[in-house]
């Protein structure tokens, strides 16, 4: 920590999240928190690198935009190439694909919880810096620790057992997936569900235990009025996959519904800040900034009427329970979420395990060129994913748009961190734990800044104090 004599917080790095950051905190007069905002400092070229190559590359190329959620991008490329194919893949690949997906979804969430954000929860918000980590949690609580491993590692199996490697699997193509899978790699994947399962449930328990002890936190870790966005099955239920956007308001009312991910131009607009790589969609109808929404795990579970399967749908009722009939607002309910999506994801996979079409032997259609223009959504961890590519007569991209569902969230980090920030930062005492709650109401997104931009230079992050006049007065460097 080191000291200016301008008026400006400034924490850099923003530690325990996938990417770099930094956060500045600007102070009025009487050192009261006027304003505070994230700043993305990665340099994001994906859409540029991918111009000239030929739109068969695109799942493995654009998958390397990051190493934590690579399915994610895998699974909205390659429906991204399946339009410009104008095929639907067979019900086999369909159903791997999905798999797949959620096994990306459970070994995702399972990291932000276990290993990123529940030192907090372990700890305390106020607790020392040096505790606050994994490898201390390895020390005290070692059981919770390991079944943190194992329960990421279950994901991870998956990924490996059906794409042939655990990170960038070239397993998903344009049509479907390259292969089947066998009887015993089915069978090795169910082996795996109970302890799975146990842990997962165990996790909730644990969470909706310690909910008391951070009721402060509850009613001011981005709890504001924001619209939601996620995708649906035909039957309004959670879906990861496939489906169509619906748009929710802070109220519950549907404003948009049924909406083909074709066309979300129609509905999203992207701004850019000036202090930031990473651009901020909003909601076209409602115009910037007002059309702020929030996507991922909170999301998903506000817009869907149900999850669809048992254990899961148990859990949401109490989830829905906390909004007394609006959606929950409060961002710091999206460890909540993310904790009844592993349940769910669990559940899902063994259900399409056990249809007879997913060890169909036609699991990919063939095609060429048939549209210049294709777009693939799908839901990653973090929230809605979009890959819309264009491509000329000989299959070569002539334009990519990425939307990044950190992006999508980026406006509603920026309210977030404003909130807790003038909730628990004094400019006259600034202290270690007020600084980790404007670091953890991030970490309630899982950003992924490595994954929505691209790293150039040193990875660190800093926190800024500036003044009334933009002065910066403290920095903490965090490397």
């Amino acid at each position: 920590m080191s000291n200016t004599k301008d008026n400006t917080i400034v924490i850099d790095p923003v530690t325990r999240i996938e990417g770099h950051a930094k956060i500045t905190i600007d102070l009025d007069e009487q050192n009261r928190v006027d304003d505070a905002r994230i700043h993305v400092t990665q340099y994001r070229g994906f859409e540029k690198i991918c111009e000239g190559r030929p739109y068969t590359e695109m799942p493995a190329m654009t998958a390397r935009t990051c190493g934590i959620c690579p399915v994610s991008h895998l699974i909205a490329s390659s429906k991204a190439c399946d339009a410009i194919l104008a095929v639907r893949p067979p019900k086999g690949g369909r159903n791997l694909r999905r798999i797949i997906n959620l096994a990306q979804i459970v070994q995702s969430h399972a990291l932000n919880f276990f290993h990123l954000s529940s030192p907090d929860f372990v700890y305390g918000m106020d607790a020392d810096k040096a505790d606050r980590n994994i490898f201390k949690m390895m020390q005290t609580h070692p059981e919770m620790a390991k079944e943190g491993i194992k329960l990421r590692a279950f994901g991870q199996k998956i990924i490996e057992e059906l794409g042939g490697k655990r990170i960038h699997p070239t397993w998903i193509v344009p049509g479907g997936v390259s292969h089947t899978i066998t009887e015993q790699m089915k069978q090795n994947i169910l082996d795996q569900i109970p302890e799975a399962m146990a842990i997962a449930q165990k996790a909730l328990r644990f969470f909706k235990e310690n909910l008391p002890k951070f009721e402060k936190e509850i009613e001011t870790f981005g709890n504001y009025d924001s619209l939601f966005m996620g995708l649906v099955n035909k039957k309004g239920n959670l879906e990861h996959y496939d489906g169509t956007l619906r748009f929710m308001d802070a109220q519950g009312n549907i404003l948009e519904d049924g909406i083909d991910p074709r066309f979300y131009k129609d509905y999203i607009g992207e701004a850019v800040e000036e202090d930031s790589f990473l651009k901020s969609p909003y909601f076209k109808p409602l115009g910037y900034s007002k059309g702020m929404y929030r996507v991922g795990p909170l999301a998903r579970l506000n817009v869907a009427d149900a999850c669809g399967t048992p254990l899961a749908d148990r859990e949401l009722e109490e989830f829905k329970a906390l909004g007394k009939g609006k959606p929950v607002s409060n961002s710091f309910y999206y460890h909540y979420a993310r904790l009844i999506e592993i349940i769910y994801g669990i559940e899902r996979i063994e259900e399409l395990l056990g249809e007879k079409q997913t060890l169909d032997e036609n699991v990919r259609a063939h095609a060429g060129v048939n549209r210049n223009q294709g777009v693939g959504c799908s839901e990653a961890p973090r929230g809605t994913l979009f890959h819309d590519y264009s491509v000329d007569n000989n299959g070569i991209i002539t334009g990519v748009n990425l939307i990044i569902a950190t992006g999508n969230n980026n406006l509603a980090m920026n309210a977030g961190v404003k909130q807790v920030a003038q909730n628990f930062v004094d400019g006259s005492n600034v202290t270690d734990g007020a600084l980790n709650r404007v670091e953890a109401v991030i970490r309630c997104f899982d950003p992924c800044l490595s994954c929505s931009t691209h790293a150039l230079g040193i990875v660190s992050s800093r926190i800024e104090l500036r003044n009334a006049k933009k002065e910066t007065i403290k920095v903490i460097d965090r490397r």
